[in-house]
């Protein structure tokens, strides 16, 4: 239940900060408001997750999960151009999480 919590708290840690994007600097009321509500079940399930796991795995895995995440939402959702090189380092990114998943 602890990495399911983890992966929940990576995935708001996406949901915010795509939502903080089209909140336009706080200017949109509704998307400022999904930002906040993003953040605290972000904050609230990386909580549950580190009752049961170490903190030195916990923050890196969801840290990671959030850039990975975002990367991706940015490219898609808010077109973003990614160089090849950028595209390499963000799969070792991907690399790492899941490589720390499996040797903890």
């Amino acid at each position: 239940m602890s990495w399911t919590n983890l992966v929940i708290a990576g995935f708001f840690e996406v949901f915010w900060a795509a939502t903080m994007k089209m909140s336009n600097g706080f200017s949109k009321l509704g998307f400022s408001i999904l930002t906040i509500l993003g953040m605290v079940l972000s904050f609230f399930f990386l909580s549950q997750a580190t009752k049961h796991l170490n903190l030195s795995i916990a923050y890196p895995v969801w840290t990671g999960i959030g850039a990975v995440g975002s990367i991706i939402i940015g490219v898609i959702i808010f077109k973003d151009q990614l160089s090849i090189a950028t595209w390499f380092f963000v799969l070792l990114l991907l690399i790492g999480i899941i490589g720390i998943k499996f040797t903890s």
